[in-house]
């Protein structure tokens, strides 16, 4: 199974089956705040939802074209992490995460960031990190500012949030640049 212990108080590891009553708990704390960024959280509204993603994205994992791991914070799932998808021939990694709302403010995402690029780069032999946010997400935008991404650029009407388009910002990081 896949683990990276981040620091003393954080870890990622993959998640798998068992952790789905556990997430499908934490974005249910945190619905109303996730569902501002979140297109998808409408067509996830039990556990049986939740384990359909885990299964899905463990095939992603094991084709070796996603990465889904839980941010584990002194021994709980606060969050989640990873490779929305892998672009093989051009060797990137899509990141995208969520967090708790109770647990913002700690830099634990910060931190689970830095060490997602570092997987991409180290352990994937990834060239490039990618991080799309829609553009009024500040705080969500400050994360790979903080960790010297580039901005790449803004995609006009790039996702659909529930009865609107958002903007995405997208920000990026070479391997070269981050050595």
């Amino acid at each position: 199974m896949f683990a990276y212990p981040v620091d003393e108080e954080i870890s990622l590891r993959l998640v798998t089956e068992r952790d789905a009553e556990e997430i499908f708990q934490m974005i249910e704390a945190s619905r109303t705040h996730l569902r501002e960024w979140l297109g998808w959280l409408d067509h996830s509204t039990k556990v049986q939802d939740t384990l359909i993603n885990i299964k899905n994205n463990l095939i992603l994992f094991l084709s070796n074209e996603g990465l889904d791991t839980a941010i584990v914070y002194k021994g709980k799932i606060v969050g989640k992490i990873g490779f929305n998808k892998i672009n093989k021939a051009n060797k990137t990694a899509y990141v995208g995460y969520m967090l708790d709302e109770s647990f913002q403010g700690k830099g634990i995402m910060t931190r689970a960031a830095k060490a997602i690029t570092m997987i991409a780069f180290e352990e994937y032999g990834l060239n490039k990190v990618e991080i799309h946010v829609a553009k009024e997400n500040t705080k969500s935008r400050n994360i790979p500012i903080r960790l010297g991404f580039k901005e790449e650029g803004t995609i006009r009407s790039a996702e659909w949030l529930y009865d609107h388009y958002v903007d995405h910002v997208v920000y990026g990081m070479l391997r070269e640049e981050w050595e």
